[in-house]
């Protein structure tokens, strides 16, 4: 490891550093703009200058530079400091005054640069230049005679995201930075962009005029959009949820987020359930709590156990737990999570766990994906992957054709061929030091878990500090849901088979109702969707951002929401909505507060109650004579940008979908 000298003082850094990696464990802030530690060094900006001996006697570019043994480095001389206020001047030169009516302004490094580092006036009496602005679909906003031509969103996405969408047009004073003849930016994570502008280039279109940085309240919780459990900061006004913004966490989502992730939130807001209905005559009435618990207490009179609660995928670990409590109060042991119908067995948790972690998957070398479109499905687990392929490993995939941003080899739909696993996927996979499956939804869905865990011994997935078999969920409310066993073997079969009178539909909106025409249908949600449509009883909930809550992800990764902001109308939070139905009842829960609700969750699972990776213990033998049947002729998303309420209800997510995945040309009212 070379010793540096940083203004006096002398470290020790890692080998391959940089300068300006060096100056950063000095604790001296070095200015830029192009650098970015996700992205490769492009070195075109030239703040991070620095004065280095031995070298040439003039101001060096220190994310470029390698730390050296006995370097002496300055961040602080009248050299350095003359250099930045020139490079400063240089990027300002045709920058507009822009900074009153600029949603960066704020949160701008150029703003923040240009007071710390820039001279106090400006010599610069030439015309500027303009540069029209570029359409890049309807989640970003370009404002690009703003452009410092940093040229991070080019590398952001050819690097993490892996589509060539961005680039340069044209050279020198001329340069443009755009998208590929105009067009909209089509893939899942195009609004990381927007963080990573340093200038107001790339702003937020539908957050654009809406709110000032200070202006926000803001609140730690989880994106409940897909199973990944991104880690976000809400950022709300008054009652109102105005953004979702990333969260850094290297080992989740290190510092990006799915678009829907991000723009579903204005969602929250429409098409919300913010009073109590029933159905009366064949249509929806306006009613009172009292009336609507008076119901559901009548059709259980006499037979109290003929109760089964169901719960959708954006559902919290103790609004299930509450649940599950007041059902078996009730005589019932009728709950069930997977609300599409799957039955897999789920007796041993680490069978159905994705294991190699996320940031563990990084270090496949050898990957074999099973049923699962992993870019509509975990689109921060595609990045991964991505680093992967970029490390040398090599990814088959079984199951419909998509396009996975990497070199791939697809080996058709047919999963009996895995029964004789074909002999170039043996060999890579057997031959592999650190080999992983993934096994998806689809494959979920065709009952391909026993044949899959006998890959396990097939292909040596695990080794001495590797566990290669991976199971990818797309509820953000499933593992919990197993954790808490809110399951029945038969599944929603079985729950419908026992034809209860009362069904509690928690959110589930993507269920078959139909199966349930005998059973008052009690709907707890947020949002007026399949599941409100079905119902003969309406009880306005809470939504994520609505509720504390603990959220447990696909690796088994517990994590905890904190509440942004208010539920609208009458709307209450899941668990009271549950508590005062057990009165109703005549039946005891054993819990008045959320206090006491979590720290009956955490006494019954422990694991619960410990933010962090669950200790699900060792993989279950496979059954010998487990064979792969079926055709995988979907994936179970159609739509990534409207697979959940909240999304459905979002006007941005519905223009994504319509403009960029069936093409409609969204025309403003003018046209």
């Amino acid at each position: 490891m070379p010793k540096v000298t940083v203004d006096g003082q002398e470290i020790e850094v890692p080998a391959g550093a940089t300068v300006l990696q060096a100056c950063e464990l000095a604790g001296k802030e070095i200015p830029r703009f192009c650098y970015h530690e996700r992205l490769s060094i492009a070195g075109n900006c030239r703040m991070c200058l620095v004065e280095v001996k031995p070298g040439p006697p003039k101001p060096q570019a220190s994310c470029a530079l390698p730390a050296a043994e006995g370097q002496e480095i300055r961040t602080d001389s009248p050299m350095v400091k003359k250099a930045r206020e020139g490079v400063m001047e240089f990027l300002l030169i045709n920058h507009p005054l822009d900074c009153p009516i600029c949603d960066q302004g704020g949160e701008c490094d150029l703003q923040d640069q240009a007071v710390a580092y820039g001279r106090g006036g400006s010599r610069y009496h030439e015309n500027k230049r303009a540069v029209t602005e570029k359409y890049m679909g309807p989640l970003i906003k370009t404002i690009m005679t703003r452009c410092i031509h940093c040229t991070r969103c080019v590398r952001f996405s050819e690097e993490i995201a892996g589509v060539d969408e961005i680039g340069a047009l044209y050279r020198g004073e001329d340069m443009q930075i755009t998208t590929y003849l105009e067009q909209a930016a089509a893939h899942e994570l195009s609004a990381n962009v927007i963080d990573l502008c340093p200038v107001g280039a790339l702003t937020s279109r539908p957050y654009a005029f809406e709110a000032r940085p200070w202006e926000l309240k803001k609140t730690l919780s989880i994106d409940v959009s897909d199973a990944v459990g991104a880690n976000i900061t809400l950022h709300s006004k008054g009652r109102e949820v105005m953004r979702a913004l990333p969260r850094v966490n290297d080992d989740v989502n290190e510092e990006w987020l799915s678009d829907k992730g991000r723009y579903q939130v204005d969602g929250l807001t429409k098409r919300r359930l913010d009073r109590v209905w029933v159905r009366r005559d064949g249509k929806l009435q306006p009613a009172d709590w009292t009336e609507a618990f008076g119901m559901i207490a009548g059709a259980l009179e006499g037979d109290k156990a003929s109760i089964a609660a169901v719960a959708g995928d954006l559902l919290d670990a103790e609004t299930m737990f509450a649940a599950k409590v007041l059902v078996n109060a009730c005589g019932s042991q009728l709950t069930e999570a997977r609300q599409t119908g799957m039955t897999y067995d789920v007796s041993n948790l680490a069978a159905v766990n994705f294991n190699s972690t996320f940031a563990g998957i990084e270090t496949a070398d050898a990957i074999l994906i099973v049923g699962s479109n992993v870019r509509w499905e975990a689109a921060l687990l595609n990045v991964r992957l991505r680093k992967a392929v970029k490390a040398g490993a090599k990814v088959y995939i079984i199951g419909p054709d998509w396009d996975p941003t990497y070199p791939a080899t697809f080996l058709g739909s047919d999963l009996k061929l895995l029964n004789r696993v074909p002999k170039e996927l043996g060999d890579v996979m057997k031959s592999a030091k650190r080999p992983a499956v993934i096994l998806g939804a689809a494959g979920l869905a065709k009952g391909a878990l026993p044949a899959a865990l006998k890959l396990v011994d097939k292909f040596g997935l695990i080794r001495d500090d590797w566990n290669g078999f991976n199971v990818l969920h797309i509820s953000a409310a499933r593992m919990a849901s197993l954790m808490l066993d809110f399951t029945v073997p038969g599944g929603m079969g079985e729950v419908a088979a026992a034809a209860p009178k009362v069904l509690l539909s928690l959110g589930a909106d993507e269920m078959d109702y139909g199966a349930f025409a005998g059973s008052l249908k009690v709907y707890i949600g947020h949002h007026g969707d399949k599941g409100a449509h079905h119902a003969d009883i309406i009880l306005p909930g809470a939504s994520y951002a609505e509720k504390d809550g603990t959220y447990v992800n696909t690796e088994g990764r517990v994590q905890f929401a904190e509440k942004a902001v208010f539920a609208p109308g009458d709307a209450r939070e899941d668990w009271t909505i549950l508590r005062a139905l057990a009165d109703a009842l005549g039946v005891t829960v054993g819990f008045d507060s959320f206090a006491a609700l979590q720290a009956k969750m955490i006494a019954a699972v422990p694991a619960l109650g410990e933010e962090g990776l669950a200790d699900y213990g060792a993989l279950p033998k496979a059954e010998s004579g487990a064979k792969f049947e079926g055709e995988l002729a979907a994936y179970p998303i159609k739509d990534f940008y409207l697979t959940n309420p909240i999304a459905r209800a979002s006007e941005v997510m519905q223009r994504c979908s319509d403009e960029l995945l069936h093409g409609a040309d969204v025309k403003e009212a003018a046209e």
